[in-house]
């Protein structure tokens, strides 16, 4: 619900906070052409790197191969399997073999031979996977989550390729509720990408809550790209506006991402997107390469630091830069309508404070 008074909240400009880390090491600088963009401008695409950062104990959102493993896990502990089925798949994970062919296998056997997947197996295990999330977030990740919040109530778009509903959760514990939508419900998805759902989050493989819109085999991807009106308002997101992708390693060789972007896009180079990774002193010579191979692609690999650790600070840097330049130039006044200035400022104060409790 809203609140009656739009409360203007005071953030740490960037310099501000470069300052307070430069005793004990320096920050890495927010790219110009990134922190000049205005919140709207944006697209947030969150990948498997934030929901590890939020929840790091719980192995299925680590990894593609981490989230089979549970689903297996679930499906022994309801006695789902025969011993010898259960010994195959595992053995299938172990030898690395096509893992969306491993997971669409594993789905057929959870699901009896019906189009309504409410009566299925897979819906007791995905909710045995993604159940009570919000006890398990840690201070780090929820760093992370607070900034892209703070976006997303000042205009920015989220997509993820994500299962899980770690930022709603985390939304909604402060106040802001987020919609989760996905690629079935075509109506919402076409308002989304027309920035008329700003405070929802579209997860193009599906979210667990709803099974039915799960993307985990062929079959599936192929369902999703049928769609060609919803596939084209997409893409012209990726034309109009920049991408910025966070705990994305290996989005851009994704099958659905690159049939929505890479593959339709023309004159991809013309284009401004950026990518957020770690540059460890080990990684000096991968970390050229992926530069110089998303610069083909439009995307400008950008560098948050040298540990996992440094991307919540330099996210929450890049977020109040941005958001302070619409705060000073809109007169505090939202880029959208009055009720949801109102929430999204209350609710980021309650961020705030909740920040330093």
């Amino acid at each position: 619900m809203a609140s009656g008074v739009t409360v203007k909240t005071e953030k740490r400009s960037a310099s501000d906070t470069e300052d307070g880390h430069a005793n004990a090491k320096k920050a890495r600088k927010l790219l110009p052409s990134l922190k000049t963009k205005r919140a709207r401008e944006l697209v947030l695409v969150v990948g498997t790197g934030v929901s590890s950062a939020v929840a790091p104990q719980v192995p299925a959102l680590r990894s593609w191969k981490g989230l089979i493993q549970a689903l297996l896990d679930a499906a022994n502990d309801f006695d789902l399997l025969e011993e010898e089925e259960s010994r195959r798949f595992q053995k299938s994970l172990q030898e690395d073999k096509n893992l969306v062919h491993v997971a669409h296998d594993l789905i057929q056997k959870l699901s009896p031979r019906t189009g309504n997947v409410r009566s299925t197996f897979f819906k007791d295990c995905l909710y045995e996977v993604f159940d009570s999330l919000e006890g398990k977030m840690e201070h780090m990740g929820k760093h992370l989550l607070r900034s892209v919040l703070q976006l997303m109530e000042s205009g920015a778009l989220v997509l993820t390729t994500n299962f899980d509903n770690l930022l709603e959760l985390y939304a909604a514990h402060h106040g802001t509720r987020l919609e989760s939508l996905d690629l079935t419900d075509e109506k919402k998805v076409l308002e989304w990408a027309q920035g008329k759902r700003n405070l929802s989050v579209l997860h193009i493989h599906g979210v667990y809550t709803n099974p039915s819109g799960i993307v985990l085999h062929p079959a599936g991807y192929q369902n999703v790209l049928r769609n060609t009106e919803v596939m084209r308002e997409i893409q012209k997101l990726y034309e109009a506006k920049s991408f910025v992708f966070l705990g994305c390693g290996r989005t851009v060789d994704d099958t659905t991402f690159q049939a929505l972007f890479l593959e339709a896009v023309k004159h991809k180079s013309d284009l401004e997107h950026f990518m957020l990774v770690r540059r460890g002193a080990e990684d000096v010579d991968e970390f050229k390469k992926l530069r110089d191979n998303m610069l083909d692609k439009g995307i400008k690999v950008i560098s948050y630091g040298s540990d996992y650790a440094d991307l919540p600070d330099y996210f929450e840097r890049l977020a109040n830069e941005i958001c302070n330049q619409a705060s000073e130039s809109n007169g505090w006044s939202s880029p959208y309508n009055e009720e949801e200035s109102q929430n999204g400022f209350s609710s980021l104060k309650s961020l705030l404070q909740d920040e330093h409790s």
